[in-house]
């Protein structure tokens, strides 16, 4: 047993050091349910983490994994990319705001019904994906993201787009296909950038012509 547990302990020894030396978590298909402990010693080592593909579930109201890592998560201050795509979250911790370093966040195929009124503390957020969830409503301070280039909220059960989107003025592709939306946020029209517009599969009838060329 001795030997067993000598082996275990240098394979999570060598893990924990590629990772430090990485910068990169990579956990795909690993059977997870609960966010490793180990990670979050790495503090500001952490530049990407990826556990797509597990059981991560929150163990009470509004938690992200377990009880005890809502708090701590927050170290992990340089992390540019975080991918939990295909898990069972329901909802998002409030401190997820002080990620100030997040580029890249993809929750893709959960249990989100909401998102939380921090997400606009993420000013450097890039990427937002977080299609084929429950979401009802995209919260109004989604406008606060400046540097939003792709937004994909597909697959949800959205009415509508909230009015701030107009404010994310770096917004290149919307996706917003599956959904239940009737109509647009006159707002849309501040989006000079934007590239790519899909509402495939919605209740929109008449998209008005915003952008002149």
């Amino acid at each position: 047993m001795g030997c067993v547990s000598s082996k275990t302990a240098d394979s999570k020894a060598n893990r924990v050091a590629r990772w430090r030396s990485t910068g990169i978590v990579a956990l795909r298909d690993s059977k997870l349910k609960t966010f490793p402990d180990e990670v979050l010693t790495l503090d500001r080592a952490v530049r990407t983490v990826d556990l797509t593909h597990n059981k991560i579930v929150e163990s009470s109201p509004c938690m992200l994994f377990t009880v005890d890592v809502p708090v701590e998560i927050n170290k992990l201050i340089n992390m540019q990319r975080l991918i939990l795509a295909e898990n069972l979250i329901e909802c998002l911790p409030m401190n997820l705001g002080k990620l100030q370093s997040l580029k890249v966040m993809t929750l893709d195929g959960n249990r989100l019904s909401g998102l939380p009124d921090e997400l606009g503390q993420l000013v450097r957020l890039e990427q937002l994906s977080v299609s084929r969830n429950v979401l009802t409503y995209l919260p109004e301070t989604l406008g606060s993201l400046r540097n939003l280039k792709l937004l994909n909220a597909s697959n949800n059960q959205l009415k509508y787009l909230p009015e701030s989107i107009g404010s994310c003025f770096s917004l290149e592709e919307l996706q917003a296909n599956d959904n239940s939306i009737d109509d647009l946020p006159p707002s849309i029209c501040n989006l000079v950038h934007l590239k790519s517009l899909s509402l495939n599969n919605n209740n929109v009838k008449e998209v008005t012509l915003f952008f002149m060329l």
